[in-house]
């Protein structure tokens, strides 16, 4: 793995939660104090949150729906067993930046089959009620593998304005939150991810935020067989990186939406009309 990272100018992400490697530059930050935390929290208290079952509670056990076309395979979350789960937090990796813009659409000008996110954040401190006000902000790479601010990295020379792929919102009373980008393309050593970052207590400026705190750092990985398909499509085809599969992936581990997993629910009748991915992701605030 370390060959081919070399050789594809690629700088790996952490190959351990507790990998304490030097930075491959100045402008991201690092959290080293990494954790995998379980909460489990019974179904009456999931009632009383406020219909949560409805938007797709987090649970380690996932079931799949297939139809006559491979693109309106819905991976989904197994709600009825009434479990809250507070969501892993691992490594936010190499490639953060501070100061993302406060945002719904984070393509910019970045082609790719298209992502149409849904979150609800609960605060498991808070026997799981809907956690409002709170800032969602997430960042990937492009469909050749490159983030914004870091182009270069995975062997590939574009206009880098350190932006794209990248933004937040904020949660509405019902702890949910929107926003849209495209399916992540992939890169040397790691599975096909989206970098996810929930911050309580932020200052909105014109079109970013200042001040507040991070209470939640994790990742969101997709499903094997549709990533598959997805990455045989244009532009994502172009990239030759060798890509690793969702099963050995140093970070994922195998816990179903509890990691991460998201549930995807196609857009059409065709990988290109794009995805729904929905996530409950469990925070607390304690």
């Amino acid at each position: 793995m370390t060959d081919n990272a070399a050789a594809s100018g690629q700088t790996p992400e952490p190959l351990s939660s507790d990998d304490s490697a030097a930075q491959p530059t100045g402008r991201h930050r690092m959290d080293n104090t990494v954790k995998r935390r379980r909460v489990l929290i019974g179904g009456a208290t999931i009632a009383a949150a406020g219909g949560l079952m409805a938007a797709g509670l987090a649970s380690a056990d996932t079931t799949t729906s297939e139809t006559d076309s491979d693109a309106s395979t819905t991976v989904t979350s197994d709600a009825s067993a009434g479990i809250c789960s507070l969501t892993a937090e691992v490594t936010e990796g190499p490639y953060s930046l501070t100061g993302a813009l406060v945002r719904e659409d984070v393509r910019e000008d970045k082609e790719g089959v298209e992502v149409q996110y849904t979150f609800t954040v609960v605060d498991e401190a808070n026997d799981c009620a809907p956690l409002a006000n709170a800032l969602v902000e997430i960042w990937h790479c492009d469909a050749l593998g490159e983030y914004s601010g870091f182009v270069g990295k995975n062997g590939h020379t574009e206009t880098d304005d350190g932006t794209f792929l990248r933004g937040g919102q904020l949660t509405d009373s019902d702890g949910q939150v929107s926003l849209i980008s495209i399916w992540p393309g992939h890169y040397v050593s790691r599975a096909v991810h989206v970098h996810m970052r929930v911050h309580t207590d932020v200052t909105l400026t014109d079109d970013s935020y200042t001040g507040g705190s991070i209470i939640h750092t994790g990742q969101l990985f997709f499903d094997a067989d549709i990533n598959t398909q997805v990455q045989a499509t244009s532009p994502y085809s172009d990239n030759t990186t060798k890509e690793t599969a969702l099963a050995d992936d140093t970070i994922y581990d195998d816990g179903g939406a509890s990691s991460g997993l998201l549930t995807l629910t196609a857009l059409g009748d065709s990988v290109s009309d794009g995805y729904k991915a929905t996530l409950t992701v469990g925070v607390s605030t304690s």
